[in-house]
């Protein structure tokens, strides 16, 4: 079986200020390194547009309806220091979501054995009623929870890799039992959550904090003992991943120092899991990744471990 990839032209028109690290250059990087002759066994499909009811999974619709409302004709506006919204700030988002719910539907099926999803902006700072720290809707929660509303998947495990601690994503799973939210990350660091100590309503939130300057040998052993044990014992049917590649030594915005060749390791590992209980289902999220040699270098080692090298 093949690795379905998903993207879409949409990610470029979600325009942030000059100089802003999370910029549409960051999709130009992906796409080239994905271009490359090894990669010609990937199955490519483009994001189709989800409706509002699908981003109202995560989200209270009223804060869904305020969002659409606050996005500009022309030009961009702030919603806060970090997050813009542009005129195209919308659609991109939109495609994200149904790139990722696409991506689940394929996966599930068995068209495909996994799949990765590499759409901006980011979405794992999303909390329920809050846009912060780039990100507008949580794709990678609405993922989850699409997995189980249209296809009745009992447990769903959510593994965040990213160098920030996805705050969003721990709000909007904070009580329930049927999500595993893990999380590795930097701390301190932005956005200042993710303490080990918080572990939610029902046990099941899993937070791995990395100090600053960590190597992938701290991080293998960190994955290994904190998260892949957690995620054997829960046994999800299904495993979404937000993949932020920001943890990479070149990353400008964190102080972690992992290698491509990380990444490739955890993606093996959790392949690994979901092969014994999860009939392989895993769809993987782009999140962050601010450094473009090392968020093409990351990416590329990823979709090759997808696709089994």
């Amino acid at each position: 079986m093949t690795t379905l990839y998903v993207s879409h032209p949409a990610s470029f028109d979600h325009e942030v200020p000059e100089g802003h690290p999370e910029r549409p250059a960051r999709m130009r990087a992906v796409e080239r390194a994905l271009e490359d002759e090894r990669f010609a066994g990937l199955v490519r499909a483009s994001a189709p547009r989800a409706e509002l009811e699908t981003a109202a999974l995560a989200h209270p619709r009223s804060y869904v309806d305020a969002l659409v409302a606050a996005v500009p004709e022309h030009g961009m506006v702030g919603i806060d220091s970090d997050t813009v919204l542009s005129a195209g700030s919308l659609e991109a988002t939109l495609r994200a979501i149904g790139g990722a719910t696409h991506a689940i539907d394929a996966v599930v099926a068995g068209e495909c054995r996994n799949a990765f999803v590499a759409m901006r902006p980011p979405g794992h700072h999303a909390e329920r009623t809050r846009s912060m720290g780039f990100c507008l809707f949580n794709h990678a929660a609405i993922a989850a929870r699409y997995a189980q509303t249209k296809h009745g998947a009992e447990r769903v495990a959510l593994v965040d890799w990213d160098v920030h601690h996805g705050n969003g994503s721990q709000d909007i799973f904070w009580d329930d039992g049927s999500v595993l939210y893990c999380s590795t990350h930097q701390m301190p660091l932005y956005p200042g959550s993710g303490a080990a100590s918080e572990r939610g309503d029902k046990d099941t939130i899993v937070n791995v904090p990395l100090r600053p300057n960590d190597d992938g040998a701290v991080f293998r052993e960190a994955f290994e003992t904190g998260i892949l044990s957690r995620l054997e014992t829960f046994r999800p049917d299904v495993i979404v991943i937000s993949a932020g590649f920001d943890a990479h030594r070149l990353d400008p915005l964190a102080n972690l120092r992992l290698e491509a060749e990380d990444f490739a390791w955890a993606t093996r590992r959790l392949m690994e899991l979901a092969e014994r209980c999860a009939g392989g289902r895993i769809v993987s999220v782009l999140e962050g990744g601010y450094s473009l040699e090392g968020l093409a270098k990351s990416a590329a080692a990823h979709v090759d471990a997808l696709m089994g090298r």
